[in-house]
C-alpha cells in the first residue's frame, strides 16, 4: 500500500470534502445522499474481483427501493480513514460506509447509526458481530471474516524432509522445522513489518498457543495484563525471531501488503501470517503454491495444556452515518450489501470468506476447508480488542524490538498505559 505524508493526506480530505475530484476513486468528491440517492464509500468497489459483488448488492436493493439511486465512490484504502474523518469532523459524508472491524469502527461509533433494530433478521445468518460492536451496540453489518491463519509451503516441508501432512504443533518442534527449512535455502517466515502491522497478525495468530484460555477470554474482554509472563513471552518470542534469524532479512523494511506475500508464495519462505479474506490469503496462494501445495496450521503450543484456536473477527462491514436522510433506508442498502447472493459473489471472485455462514466455502481447497473447520471452535483476534492508538503504538515499538533497541519490559510497560487511557 502506498503511503502519504500526513499533510498530503490531511489536504486530499480537505479537497474531497470542498467538490474537488473525481466521485469515482482517488481522493472522490462526493458526499452525502438525498431522499432519492444515497452514496457510499469504501475501499473495494473499484477492484474488479468486487464487481459481481457491488451489482448483486445493486439489484437487490433496486427490488425494494427502486426509486433510490445508489452511487459507490471507492477511495484509495492509504488515506480512506483520514478521509473519513474530516467527514465527519464536517459532518457531511456518505450516508453508507466501509469499515475494518475492532478499532477503526469502535473509535467513530459517534458519528454512526445502530443498526441492531434495522439487522434484526440478519442475526443467525451472519457471523462477526462482535468486530462491530461497543457498549452492546451495533454499527455495521458483517460482509466478510476476517482471521489470521499461518499458511505453510508444503512443497518446501518435503524439500526440507517435513512430514507436510504434520506441520509442527509446539514450538521447540517449529524450531526444529525452521533449522530445516533454512538447511534447504528458504527462510522460515515471510515477515513484513513496514508499516508495524506484522505484530499485530503475530499477536493474534500466536496468542493462542501462549494464553490460558482464562487469559485470552480476559484479554478479549477488556482485563488485559500486559507485564504478565505470557503476554511478555509473546513479544519475547517476536524479539526471538529476529535473534534467531527466523524471518527474511530486513523485516522492519518489509512492506507486509505485499512484499511479505510476495516471499511466500514465491517459495522463498516456509511460512507465512496471513488473511483469511481479501489479500494475502488461500486464493492468492492457491495461484502460485496450487491448492494442494498449500497447508493451514494451528498456533504451536508454547505454554503446555493450552489449546490453540483459529483467531477470527468481522473483516470488513458497512455502517451508516447519523447524518443520512432516512436511516431505515441506508440501513437496507446495508442488507443488500450482506445478502447471501451478493456475498456467494464476493467469495467466488474475491475468495472472501464471507460472513453469511450458509455459504459452503470447503469445496475451494484443503486450506478453506481447514480454515471453515477451524472458524466454529475460533475466538476473537487479540489485536481487534485493542484502540486503533495503542495498535499504532504497538507497531512503533514492534519495529524497535525487532532492531533490538529496546526491551520487551519497556515495550509492555508503555502498551499497558496506553491501553489503559485508550
Amino acid at each position: 500500500m502506498r503511503v502519504r505524508s500526513w499533510w498530503s493526506a490531511v489536504l486530499v480530505a480537505g479537497l474531497a470534502l470542498t467538490g474537488c475530484g473525481s466521485a469515482s476513486g482517488s481522493g472522490g468528491a462526493t458526499s452525502g445522499g438525498s431522499a432519492d440517492r444515497l452514496v457510499v464509500w469504501d475501499w473495494k468497489s473499484g477492484e474488479p474481483s468486487a464487481k459481481s459483488y457491488v451489482e448483486k448488492a445493486k439489484a437487490d436493493f433496486a427490488g425494494k427501493h427502486p426509486g433510490v439511486t445508489v452511487e459507490f465512490v471507492a477511495q484509495p484504502f492509504d488515506q480512506y480513514y483520514t478521509l473519513l474523518g474530516a467527514a465527519i469532523q464536517s459532518g457531511k459524508g456518505p450516508d453508507v460506509m466501509l469499515f475494518n472491524g475492532g478499532g477503526q469502527i469502535r473509535d467513530r461509533v459517534d458519528a454512526l447509526v445502530p443498526l441492531d433494530e434495522y439487522l434484526a433478521e440478519d442475526r443467525q445468518r451472519l457471523a462477526g458481530w462482535d468486530a462491530f460492536t461497543k457498549d452492546g451496540k451495533t454499527y455495521a453489518g458483517p460482509v466478510t471474516l476476517q482471521g489470521h491463519p499461518i499458511y505453510y509451503n508444503k512443497g518446501l516441508y518435503e524439500k526440507a524432509g517435513l512430514d507436510p501432512a504434520a506441520p509442527p504443533g509446539t514450538w521447540d518442534e517449529f524450531l526444529a522445522g525452521c533449522t530445516a527449512v533454512t538447511k534447504v535455502g528458504a527462510d522460515c517466515i515471510a515477515l513484513g513489518n513496514k508499516e508495524g502491522a506484522g505484530i499485530q497478525f503475530w499477536l493474534s495468530a500466536l496468542g493462542s498457543g501462549v494464553l490460558t484460555a482464562q487469559e485470552y477470554d480476559d484479554w478479549i474482554a477488556g482485563r488485559r495484563d500486559w507485564k504478565s509472563p505470557h503476554v511478555k513471552q509473546i513479544f519475547e518470542l517476536w524479539k526471538q525471531s529476529g535473534e534467531k534469524g527466523l524471518n527474511n532479512e530486513g523485516a522492519n523494511s518489509t512492506a507486509m501488503f505485499n512484499d511479505s506475500f510476495a516471499l511466500f508464495q514465491s517459495g522463498k519462505a516456509a511460512h507465512v501470517i496471513g488473511l483469511m479474506s481479501d489479500v494475502g490469503h488461500w486464493k492468492d496462494f492457491n495461484e502460485f503454491l496450487t491448492p494442494e501445495k498449500l497447508g493451514v496450521m494451528g498456533a504451536p503450543v508454547v505454554t503446555t495444556g493450552v489449546t490453540p484456536s483459529m483467531p477470527f473477527d468481522g473483516g470488513i462491514g458497512y455502517g451508516v452515518a447519523k447524518w443520512t436522510k432516512n436511516p431505515e433506508v441506508a440501513a437496507d442498502l446495508v442488507r443488500s450489501l450482506t445478502s447471501t447472493e451478493a456475498l456467494k459473489a464476493f467469495y467466488a471472485e474475491a475468495g472472501a470468506i464471507a460472513a453469511d455462514t450458509t455459504i459452503d466455502a470447503s469445496a475451494a481447497g484443503p486450506a478453506v476447508a481447514t480454515i471453515s473447520a477451524a472458524i466454529k471452535t475460533g475466538k476473537p483476534a487479540l489485536h481487534v480488542a485493542l484502540s486503533s492508538k495503542t495498535l499504532d503504538l504497538m507497531g512503533r515499538l514492534s519495529q524497535q524490538l525487532l532492531s533490538g533497541s529496546i526491551t520487551v519490559d519497556q515495550v509492555v510497560e508503555q502498551l499497558a498505559a496506553s491501553d489503559k487511557t485508550a
